[in-house]
């Protein structure tokens, strides 16, 4: 049988994908059915547990395949780049709706109706998706609405299929965004997850994890002696972590030096991060 990375295929000894039956061992094999993420941000766990380590997040509008659901977990599998974890059967909602539209700024409030003035019911992540059916103003301001009637500011919206023209502009916007181990939100986010949402607005799915993203995202580029032949968007690797260059000296990256996405010189990164982990292990440009 054929051994395959378990973060990027639904396979247990008891239960597996009916896709992957053939290629690897287990005592049941299901088709899976389709479904979406209501909450705002769920987090994707290692192992049906609250206490178990988070790898990662899917975002409200999230599309996945559900292979089980037990104990207030549901094991399932993220449609846009293939990660597989548990997350809280509570956080799993309707497919219908289709999103018309996602959150283009970092974070967006909801509102229970179409004003600002009211107590928030919610928050939402850039990259987030909902179903808009219709437009509200007050006082001036432009609403997005919601089917519950709840109301989002329609300046922080775009269409679902909008692309942004410099994903590295998208990153730009998550300046001082908090660290989170596992994170993919603006609310919180980790190395990997920075480069996969920025790309992901510039209409590009790449893959999860850091190791993931420095085996194939893009092209190897040669950085030269000195690092002169980087340009704005290359990323550095090094062990278990990468950033974006935002010219041919400055990079931005989320870290747990600052515990924030903070901007920072590649040579000063290079000495500082080489103290503990060695020098960068790869320059790619996507």
């Amino acid at each position: 049988m054929t051994i395959r990375d378990k973060r990027l295929h639904a396979y247990r000894p008891d239960l597996a994908d009916l896709r992957l039956q053939g290629e690897v061992e287990a005592e049941r094999f299901v088709e899976g059915r389709a479904g979406r993420i209501a909450a705002s941000v769920a987090d994707m766990r290692a192992a049906p547990r609250p206490d178990s380590g988070v790898n990662t997040q899917l975002l409200r509008g999230a599309s996945v395949t559900v292979f089980e659901e037990a104990e207030g977990f549901a094991w399932v599998q993220a449609a846009d780049d293939g990660y597989v974890g548990y997350v809280a059967d509570s956080d799993l909602g309707p497919c219908d709706p289709a999103p018309t539209h996602k959150v283009a700024a970092p974070r967006t409030f909801v509102y229970p109706g179409p004003d600002l003035r009211l107590p928030r019911s919610g928050a939402l992540s850039m990259g987030a998706s909902v179903a808009i059916v219709g437009h509200a103003e007050t006082r001036g301001t432009l609403y997005a609405l919601l089917a519950s009637g709840e109301a989002i500011i329609a300046a922080h919206l775009c269409p679902a299929d909008a692309v942004a023209a410099d994903y590295v502009a998208v990153a730009e916007l998550l300046i001082n965004t908090p660290y989170l181990w596992g994170g993919v939100s603006g609310f919180g986010i980790d190395c990997s997850g920075l480069v996969q949402l920025a790309l992901r607005m510039a209409g590009r799915q790449v893959l999860r994890d850091s190791d993931m993203q420095a085996a194939g995202l893009g092209v190897p580029v040669d950085p030269g002696p000195t690092f002169g032949n980087l340009r704005r968007g290359d990323l550095v690797f090094w062990k278990g972590h990468v950033a974006i260059m935002t010219d041919a000296q400055t990079m931005i990256h989320a870290n747990g030096h600052t515990m924030l996405v903070s901007r920072e010189g590649l040579k000063e990164a290079i000495d500082r991060i080489g103290y503990l982990y060695g020098g960068p292990t790869g320059f790619r440009r996507p």
